[in-house]
């Protein structure tokens, strides 16, 4: 009886072991994963470098003996290198004699309005600093060659995350991502922008300001299908994010008559048609939304009264008025200025 319980006993542990193993297993590579990163700056010293890879390499000893028979000293690249415990300190100084380095994930999301904008969000992930991918993102000649102008080049970068080396340089960062813009403007995409009547960049300018305008995804293509009325009537598209960003100020929560007074060519209530370029990178569901703009009879529309971040439409301007001044009722409640 005595065999039996203990049996018993031991199979429950197993069988718990089994369940917890897996977990903590999955937990500590994890950890492990984090600190076996190490970054080796361009510029490092070989002692900078060797003070990175510490906080890795369990026997620096020993690796420094095999390190100084490979004259690392002397050849040795910078990176973003993976330093696992499988890997022998014979492999390690190859993998940085080489620069074989271990990919990283880039994400480019979120409202980017600006290049100085995109610059500080490359600069902060990757080896080149800001300045140098600010320098590099304003040249002429790179716009051009590109086949974008100055207004338009942002429409080139496409939200997304990429798989790319730490220390790739500015250009050919920007190589990648004309790359990614073609692929990402296939067939199907730019025949829709044909049906449509606007070419791609017209489309990303667009979806900047659907962009701007609602972050709830359902009501992008309402939104695009408005903007679409409007730009084949001939109207203004008087779209408050223009203005903001003419201002250089997209805190506004609330346009004022002064405001709309900006001279700027993005200011879409004193001028006609696209302004000259996006006001924002937009995101795929905003390009999307507007090749795949909702067909509808409405011209207005404005924030919800609920203030619950989506939108009454309209017809008429009357209709729309009587939106507004419950949407201007419920700012003033709520004392935005």
């Amino acid at each position: 009886m005595k065999n039996i319980v203990f049996l018993i006993l031991v199979g429950a542990l197993c069988g718990a072991a089994a369940i917890f193993v897996p977990r903590y297993l999955d937990e500590y590579r994890k950890s492990v994963g984090e600190r076996s990163v190490v970054y080796i700056p361009p510029g490092s010293t070989y002692g900078e470098m060797l003070d990175s890879l510490s906080k890795a390499v369990g026997n620096m000893d020993s690796f420094e003996k095999v390190a100084q028979r490979a004259s690392l000293e002397r050849n040795f690249r910078p990176g973003r290198y993976q330093v696992t415990p499988e890997k022998t300190n014979k492999e390690l100084v190859r993998m940085l004699q080489h620069g074989w380095e271990s990919p990283m994930m880039l994400t480019l999301s979120g409202n980017i309005r600006s290049l100085e904008k995109l610059s500080g969000i490359l600069g902060r992930r990757l080896a080149a600093d800001s300045a140098e991918f600010m320098d590099y993102l304003s040249k002429p000649e790179v716009w051009e060659e590109n086949g974008f102008g100055k207004e338009t080049f942002m429409a080139m970068f496409i939200p997304n995350t990429y798989e790319v080396y730490w220390t790739i340089t500015p250009e050919k960062l920007v190589s990648r991502m004309k790359k990614e813009y073609d692929k990402f403007w296939n067939g199907e995409r730019r025949a829709k922008a044909d049906s449509i009547g606007l070419s791609p960049v017209e489309v990303s300018i667009l979806a900047s300001i659907v962009c701007e305008e609602t972050n709830y995804t359902p009501e992008m293509p309402k939104v695009a299908g408005v903007y679409m009325n409007r730009l084949e009537r001939g109207m203004k598209l008087d779209a408050d994010p223009t203005v903001k960003f003419a201002l250089g100020d997209p805190s506004i929560r609330r346009i004022l008559f002064r405001h709309l007074e900006v001279d700027s060519p993005y200011n879409t209530y004193k001028h006609e048609g696209l302004p000259p370029g996006p006001i924002t990178i937009p995101g795929v569901k905003g390009i999307d939304a507007v090749l795949d703009y909702q067909n509808h009879n409405f011209l207005y529309f404005c924030a919800n009264s609920n203030m619950d971040g989506t939108h009454k439409f309209a017809r008429t301007l009357s209709e729309h008025n009587r939106n507004a001044r419950e949407y201007q009722a419920a700012l003033n409640r709520l004392k935005i200025r």
